[in-house]
């Protein structure tokens, strides 16, 4: 599902990346832990091309992201991958329904089937009567709830998350990770989930170390 290698990335004379090789299999839930700024969250967000390594290759589901041009790779991310950050990010004038089909309209995909789409991943992650509400009106855990069904609407290969639930109490937090590995049982759903939330990382199928820019325990 993705593959890393030899990923380096700095900023000015701050080498923050140093040779990272990552390999995650389809319906994998790895979790990524270290100290603050060990890479964690730039090793992330090269792996979603949100930013681009300085020398290394990703690969995303047999696709070379780095080949890609700007348009061809928008498609691409918006096809293939969800996000869900710590803060949920949600457009605070629309709805819960409303921030959930945007993925899909970006797809070009009808109003009728984007909202039923929508319907059914608010039902199935227990958000449905909140479905009208907009963000000011929904708890933190439900924020995060409908962001995770945003990011699942296109029915994404790989979801990334960077501290999903590092602005949640303890018991939407437990709440959320518990979700995750549902998801992960009943659609093969694969996660990569940088955390400093010692529960959720020991449940993921592997934990992985990162120090000083690299991975040290796999």
């Amino acid at each position: 599902m993705i593959k890393a290698e030899n990923i380096h990335k700095s900023y000015g004379d701050l080498e923050v990346l140093k040779g990272v090789n990552l390999t995650i299999k389809k319906g994998e839930v790895v979790s990524i832990v270290g100290a603050s700024g060990a890479g964690k969250s730039t090793l992330l967000q090269i792996i979603g091309t949100l930013d681009k390594p300085d020398t290394g290759t990703i690969q995303l589901n047999n696709i070379a992201t780095a080949a890609l041009n700007d348009k061809a790779l928008s498609l691409f991310i918006n096809k293939n991958i969800g996000f869900v950050f710590q803060f949920h990010h949600l457009l605070p004038e629309f709805t819960a329904l409303e921030n959930v089909c945007i993925p899909a309209y970006i797809q070009k995909k009808s109003k009728t089937e984007s909202e039923k789409r929508a319907m059914e991943l608010l039902s199935s992650l227990g958000v449905a009567d909140r479905a009208h509400h907009k963000p000011s009106e929904l708890s933190g855990g439900e924020q995060q709830r409908v962001a995770v069904c945003r990011a699942l609407m296109n029915n994404p290969a790989v979801i990334l998350a960077d501290e999903p639930s590092g602005n949640l109490d303890s018991a939407s937090a437990k709440e959320l990770h518990n979700l995750f590995f549902k998801l992960r049982d009943e659609l093969n759903q694969t996660f990569v989930i940088v955390t400093h939330n010692e529960e959720l990382a020991n449940m993921a199928d592997r934990k992985l170390v990162m120090k000083d820019g690299n991975i040290i325990d796999k």
